[in-house]
C-alpha cells in the first residue's frame, strides 16, 4: 500500500512539472523568414516613429518563453513596449538542418551583429532604418528563476526613441 501511494505521489509530482514546463506559450513562428521578419517590422517602426526590439532565440529555449509570459502578463511592461517599440520574437535555430536555414540564421546573425555571443534570450534594439543600438544580454535582467520587473522596465526605458533621439 505505501508503495503505491509512494509511486502515485511521484506520479503527480512528475506531471506537475512536467506540465508546468510545457506550459509556456511557444511565440517563435519557426516558419518565418528572419530577414523578412525584421525588414516588415522596420517598415511598421518607421511608420509609427518607434523602434524595434527583436528577442532573439527559439521555442526551444526556456527562458526564451519565460520572459515572453513575463512581458505578457505584466500590464506596464507590455504598455511601455506597446508605446515605443514594435517587438517581434526572431526565430534562431542552432540546429537548422538545411544548409539554407543556416545560412540564413548566420545573415540574421551578422545584420543583428552577432547577438549569439550573449546566450538566449538576447534583445536587439533597432532603429527604424535597421541600425542596431543595443545588444541586451539578458542574464542582466534575471532575478532567481525569472525577470526582474524593476530591471525590465528600466531596459526598456533606456532605449525608448525619446530617450536616444
Amino acid at each position: 500500500m505505501k508503495r503505491r501511494l509512494l509511486f502515485t505521489l511521484v506520479f503527480v509530482a512528475f506531471t506537475a512539472t512536467l506540465h508546468a514546463q510545457t506550459a509556456l506559450k511557444k511565440v517563435y513562428d519557426e516558419s518565418l523568414n528572419p530577414m523578412e521578419q525584421i525588414d516588415q517590422a522596420l517598415l511598421k517602426a518607421g511608420n509609427e516613429g518607434k523602434f524595434v526590439v527583436c528577442q532573439v532565440g527559439g521555442n526551444w529555449c526556456p527562458w526564451c518563453l519565460r520572459f515572453a509570459d513575463f512581458i505578457t502578463n505584466d500590464s506596464t511592461i507590455s504598455q511601455l513596449i506597446d508605446e515605443n517599440f514594435v517587438y517581434i520574437h526572431v526565430n534562431y535555430d542552432p540546429n537548422a538542418d538545411s544548409k539554407e536555414q543556416q545560412e540564413v540564421a548566420a545573415e540574421m546573425m551578422k545584420r543583428l551583429n552577432n547577438p549569439r555571443r550573449f546566450g538566449f534570450p538576447v534583445f536587439v534594439v533597432l532603429d527604424a532604418s535597421g541600425r542596431v543600438l543595443h545588444i541586451q544580454d539578458s542574464s542582466f535582467l534575471e532575478e532567481g528563476k525569472g525577470y526582474d520587473k524593476e530591471k525590465v522596465i528600466r531596459f526598456f526605458k533606456n532605449w525608448t526613441p525619446k530617450v536616444v533621439k
